[in-house]
């Protein structure tokens, strides 16, 4: 029999960004049926999938683990862990993994069922479904992808949707580690088991895996209550200091999509047109009207890194308003003159970008107001094939600018003003997606495999 209520409660954004505790136990409080929360994303761009690494530190994410599965398993609930370690492959989810085994050891814990649910896709797999013409780019921001850059890409995930994980919860699992999920899943499988409205549980997974971002004041480091009933759900901030409106929540709607109403997800497309936005009065709301159809064919989403260059960067300040005022011609002729001095070295083989803010740091060619300030942050980026030949650019265009002589100079003394020492940052490897493409399979379980542990 249907609940006539499923209460699911969400941390915080991003596990690891933090929350207080005082909302959480304000959540607790009501006595929600489950702790769900989001660990992933690709909003930072390529490079943790790339290169192995999480989003948030050890530290950081086990301070937010140790409270929810310390609440969670005395409440006999599931906790719930979507994208597992940032990007969701084989390292960050066993990364994860081990942070979650250290807990239950340092607390004691008995009789935990664990459930890992791994979202890591062979090479061989989609290079056979390239060929069969069942894999195609996401947009146009991805180079087609040969098998030369198949080849070169380090690890590949594919964002679930909620069927592994509601298998996962009916074979009792208590704790659920997620690889890549698509970030609603988690939310929307834990009610779907228990019988709810598939097109509110995503709609409602969609608003809590942001926590309370949907508030105001809004934020990914507190903590959101969702209620699911039959036709509607209501979204509740736990902390005083917050409330949701019907515009708050209805503007999260417009978060992180194409389209302000259609929302696709794996197997699915979520049609938000006509939903009702009602507020509560005592700092909630309530959301009906949520659709839900499934696509003819069901598609999951791939991502895939490959290194591309090394890097190496400086932060510099310029003050002098005729540098200012001539600031991109004069980086054109320290380019220059670095290329004469590397003419042995290919073009390439490295590559110099300047990052100018206080002009047209964030927008670049984009920037409609072309006035700048009376002072200048600048980048100095380099990417080359190796790191000792971003290193030696990299020198060469700062010392270059530094002594740069341009027209009406007043001083030898240096163009630029270095907050640290060493200026020059090796920053190591650069990675882009090889890999952003939906592919063809034949359900929401193919591709993505359950392992079960108890401790």
């Amino acid at each position: 029999m249907t609940k006539e209520q499923f209460k699911i409660l969400a941390p915080c954004g991003m596990l690891g960004y933090g929350f207080p505790r005082a909302s959480f136990m304000n959540g607790m409080a009501h006595h929600p049926d489950a702790i769900v929360v989001d660990a992933g994303s690709t909003d930072a761009g390529p490079h943790k999938l790339g290169a192995g690494t999480a989003i948030v530190s050890k530290q950081a994410c086990k301070k937010d683990l140790e409270i929810m599965i310390n609440a969670g398993i005395q409440a006999k609930i599931p906790i719930i862990i979507g994208s597992a370690g940032g990007s969701g492959a084989k390292v960050h989810v066993e990364w994860t993994q081990a942070i979650i085994m250290e807990i239950l050891e340092e607390h004691r814990f008995q009789g935990i069922k664990i459930a890992t649910i791994w979202a890591d896709i062979p090479h061989e797999v989609v290079a056979a479904k390239l060929d069969a013409g069942q894999c195609e780019p996401l947009g146009l921001t991805v180079a087609p992808l040969t098998q030369e850059r198949l080849a070169a890409t380090t690890n590949i995930v594919a964002q679930m949707g909620h069927e592994p994980i509601v298998e996962a919860l009916q074979e009792g699992a208590d704790i659920v580690i997620c690889g890549r999920a698509y970030d609603p899943s988690p939310f929307a499988a834990v009610a779907m088991l228990h019988g709810f409205d598939t097109a509110l549980a995503y709609h409602l997974g969609k608003i809590l895996e942001c926590a309370a971002l949907s508030a105001e004041p809004g934020t990914t480091k507190d903590c959101m209550l969702g209620i699911l009933q039959p036709n509607s759900f209501i979204v509740k901030p736990l902390s005083e200091a917050r409330k949701c409106t019907a515009v708050s929540v209805a503007a999260h709607t417009f978060y992180e999509k194409d389209h302000p109403y259609i929302l696709h997800g794996p197997g699915l497309t979520l049609d938000l047109e006509h939903c009702i936005f009602t507020e509560l009065g005592d700092g909630s709301v309530e959301v009906s009207g949520s659709r839900i159809s499934e696509t003819p064919v069901y598609k999951i989403k791939l991502e895939g890194a490959m290194k591309v260059a090394c890097r190496t960067f400086v932060i510099a300040g310029v003050r002098d308003p005729l540098l200012i005022a001539r600031i991109e011609e004069v980086e054109e002729l320290v380019k220059q003159q670095v290329y004469e001095y590397y003419d042995e070295i290919s073009r390439e083989d490295y590559h110099i970008h300047f990052i100018n803010y206080g002009l047209n740091g964030v927008l670049g060619e984009l920037e409609p107001i072309r006035t700048p300030a009376h002072e200048l942050g600048v980048v100095i980026e380099v990417t080359a094939k190796t790191q000792e030949l971003a290193n030696a650019i990299c020198s060469s265009a700062r010392s270059t600018f530094l002594h740069y002589g341009y027209e009406g100079r007043k001083s030898t003394a240096g163009n630029l003003a270095f907050p640290f020492a060493p200026s020059d940052v090796p920053f190591g490897d650069v990675y882009e997606f090889s890999v952003y493409h939906l592919m063809e399979v034949a359900d929401g379980l193919e591709m993505f495999k359950n392992e079960y542990t108890e401790v």
